[in-house]
């Protein structure tokens, strides 16, 4: 494209293409504000590069004018991987659902995180199968009945933002397609962020898995399950009625007729065991004394990326045994007789 990144508006990342998902599925409230966040961030379309793997988010490479990849199932994270490592000045962004990158795709995406390369993942979550017609997934609640679980599942569900937690990112965060503006927020600051970057969206599914995520988005219930974090403000929700305080190391519901806001637990992003709690907050909403859901950014930190680190030890080794040779590699005289 030959006009300027400064001046792109959301159109010039959007392409001719047929947009092929259901009317009213999520997936087109991450599309449009995912076009308008990299239209604001400035990177030319010809320096970034959409990768995704198998499943309706798939899809989303077809859709932003700029360089992409659908690759096969659950490889997304790895192809992206070594994209970065070649190409470490490229804006590289994995789209994934949870099938994808939770089943088929885990050991890949656990692996991308603790290396911390550069680039940013998205994860759609509709806690279903939707391309495949309606299975459960790995985020599936217990009980759920699906087409592969007639009699509800068995199996006990993946919390993704505990699961990356412990796999090392150095980025999470939560959103959901039912607010866009939060959403653009979030996408923002990933795309800031040095290292990889994981955000898990609450992304609805209304022909396989309708109102999964209603609790969190309806108007009606939404202020006394949800709690949107900001770093150095108190966890209150509830339209600031209600509150989480740290009874010694266990969060506490607490009412702010009882306490003020100064007794409360203060978000801090880079505190990595307050982080760590924050993903188990993963109650069934259905409970008296349940936690609210976080969303924002639950933990962000710098640390070495993957890419640089190798191209450090790449430059030692041509410092002190030269440039290669590949000729004389490949004939090289390890050779052996049977």
């Amino acid at each position: 494209m030959t006009k300027n990144p400064e001046d792109y508006t959301s159109k010039d990342l959007a392409t001719d293409q047929d947009v092929r998902w259901c009317p009213g599925c999520g997936d087109y409230s991450i599309l449009k504000q995912m076009q308008g966040t990299l239209a604001e961030a400035g990177v030319a379309v010809e320096d970034t590069v959409f990768v995704s793997g198998i499943g309706c988010s798939s899809r989303f490479p077809y859709y932003m004018n700029t360089y992409g990849i659908h690759s096969i199932h659950g490889r997304a994270t790895a192809m992206a991987s070594g994209l970065k490592a070649a190409r470490q000045d490229l804006s590289v962004w994995v789209i994934t659902g949870d099938g994808d990158s939770l089943s088929i795709g885990g050991n890949h995406l656990i692996h991308l995180l603790r290396r911390n390369f550069d680039v940013n993942v998205v994860l759609f979550n509709n806690e279903i199968y939707g391309l495949t017609k309606g299975q459960y997934s790995p985020t599936s609640p217990k009980g759920q009945v699906t087409k592969s679980t007639p009699m509800g599942s068995l199996d006990h569900p993946f919390n993704p933002g505990a699961l990356v937690m412990g796999a090392g990112s150095t980025f999470v965060a939560r959103s959901m397609d039912r607010d866009p503006k939060h959403m653009r927020e979030i996408l923002k600051a990933a795309s800031d962020h040095k290292g990889t970057s994981f955000i898990e969206v609450y992304q609805n599914c209304h022909v396989f898995n309708d109102g999964a995520f209603g609790v969190y988005t309806d108007k009606d219930s939404k202020a006394m399950t949800t709690i949107f974090l900001k770093d150095g403000e108190p966890l209150v929700f509830a339209g600031e009625e209600k509150g989480i305080r740290l009874n010694g190391m266990k969060p506490e519901l607490v009412s702010l007729s009882d306490y003020s806001k100064e007794d409360l637990w203060i978000h801090d992003s880079s505190d990595r065991y307050k982080a760590l709690m924050l993903t188990e907050f993963f109650d069934d909403q259905s409970k008296e004394d349940a936690l609210p859901r976080p969303f924002g950014i639950i933990y962000q930190e710098d640390r070495f990326r993957y890419e640089e680190a190798m191209q450090d030890q790449i430059d030692k080794a041509v410092e002190v045994k030269g440039e290669g040779d590949l000729d004389a590699l490949i004939r090289g005289g390890h050779t052996w007789s049977v």
